[in-house]
């Protein structure tokens, strides 16, 4: 009786692992994909000129627009009028009263190039390179009759082009 035993329990044994030998795998893949389209982000610092009493002489100040472009995604960076201006060569600070004070915004540093919103004439070209680039915008009040004492703003809307 023993022997039956035993060989019950071997054979058993041996069900047991033809079972986990008999088992099945199936595979399968999948794509993994990202589009990367053309864009750019665009920030801006505010420009503020110092404190001035009579403007005898041009008073001049900087600031910056950074540019983020998706890597060779050519852009162009324009600037409009402003509320106050009658176009980009005529800009105008305003307090709220009939007062203003004229300044420009150009791209170079001579301050000779202005700085506009017609791509091919008067607006800063680049190609993006998927890294934050900085666009230098140089500021003047040039000298003129000076206005009431007031704090004088203007908005630029920044466009860029891509």
């Amino acid at each position: 009786m023993r022997r039956v035993i035993v060989g019950l329990g071997a054979a058993t044994a041996v069900v047991g692992l033809s079972v986990v030998a008999q088992a099945a795998t199936k595979t399968t893949t999948f794509t993994v994909s990202l589009t990367i389209t053309a864009d750019c982000t665009v920030s801006a610092a505010n420009l503020t000129f110092p404190s001035t009493g009579v403007i005898a002489s041009n008073v001049d100040q900087s600031s910056n627009i950074s540019v983020t472009c998706t890597n060779t995604t050519p852009y162009n960076v324009g600037l409009d009028k402003g509320l106050n201006g009658s176009n980009v060569t005529a800009r105008l600070l305003n307090a709220g009263a009939a007062e203003n004070v004229s300044y420009a915004l150009y791209r170079d540093s001579n301050r000779t190039l202005n700085w506009g919103e017609t791509i091919g004439t008067d607006t800063v070209s680049d190609t993006g390179n998927g890294s934050a680039k900085t666009h230098t915008v140089y500021g003047r009040v040039p000298a003129q009759t000076s206005p009431s004492p007031a704090t004088y703003t203007d908005t630029i809307t920044v466009t860029v082009t891509f």
